[in-house]
């Protein structure tokens, strides 16, 4: 199954964001809900079972100058295996303009048994965008060993590579689950944040040449959770391992500031800081 959809958010003269285009074919279906702290929310809805391998699924994003946009998805996506031999794909490209905003939030991608999928994504930000970008891997259904699943990210600001991140799991990844990987984790994820939000997150300043350096969170027992800052930001990257989905998210999650200008996510980290003390996640 083939499938494209688009989503386009821009500002209106009064500075509101509305949707210019929306449009998406099964299994691709975006439905617009209602905003969420004034910033309009789009959520992508499965209207068939999978990933299944052979699928080949295309989404494009792009936020105008001054848009503010949320995405998310309504379920966990499984990737479930198909006729031998085939590969699923799923493609997420997005860009964003100056001074506008785009909060990627989907539930979990889940590497069901006997799956082969790869997931590829590539962001374009300008100087002054925004981004939160969060991306969710469980290692198998309950009970079962993970297929095979590749997770590769490319982030690029101001016209330099920001990001490239990519991660294999499954039985045609030898090592995956071991030390050098997730440790025997099942579930695994990250959080950018691209924005002053990411310059207020829980870094520690190395004293040799006074930049800020990252840092192991506090995360629990079979969990593990870090702080690393980027060059070419400001921009952060939060990683985390977990035994379940539920820890996962956890560590990824806490809350956003309203019309997800960076500055008022900033003011959302201030927040979550004040409440859970110093060692806080400060990014949704």
């Amino acid at each position: 199954m083939r499938a494209v959809a688009r989503v386009v958010a821009v500002a209106d003269r009064r500075g509101r964001t509305v949707l210019r285009e929306l449009r998406g074919e099964s299994p691709l279906l975006l439905r617009q809900a209602a905003a969420e702290q004034g910033v309009p929310t789009v959520y992508v809805v499965g209207g068939a079972a999978g990933p299944l391998a052979g699928d080949d699924l295309r989404l494009s994003v792009e936020v105008g100058p001054g848009a503010a946009l949320r995405v998310r998805t309504v379920a966990a996506s499984v990737a479930l295996p198909g006729r031998p031999g085939a590969v699923s794909r799923m493609r997420v490209d997005a860009v964003v303009h100056d001074g506008g905003t785009l909060h990627w939030l989907p539930e979990q991608l889940v590497a069901a048994a006997g799956c082969d999928h790869v997931a590829g994504s590539r962001v374009t930000l300008a100087e002054g965008a925004g981004l939160l970008w969060r991306e969710e891997l469980v290692c198998g259904r309950y009970g079962e060993p993970a297929g095979d699943v590749v997770v590769a990210t490319s982030v690029d600001r101001a016209g330099r590579p920001l990001l490239r991140q990519s991660l294999a799991v499954g039985p045609a990844a030898p090592g995956w689950a071991g030390p050098a990987v997730l440790g025997g984790a099942t579930a695994t994820g990250s959080l950018l944040v691209v924005g002053p939000a990411a310059a207020s997150g829980p870094a520690t300043v190395d004293a040799g040449g006074g930049q800020p350096r990252g840092r192991l969170l506090p995360a629990g027992p079979g969990a593990s959770a870090a702080w690393l800052p980027l060059a070419g930001g400001p921009a952060a990257l939060l990683t985390a391992t977990a035994a379940d989905a539920h820890t996962l998210r956890t560590l990824l999650t806490a809350p956003v500031g309203a019309h997800t200008g960076p500055g008022d996510t900033a003011g959302a980290t201030r927040r979550t800081a004040a409440r859970t003390g110093a060692d806080a996640v400060p990014v949704a």
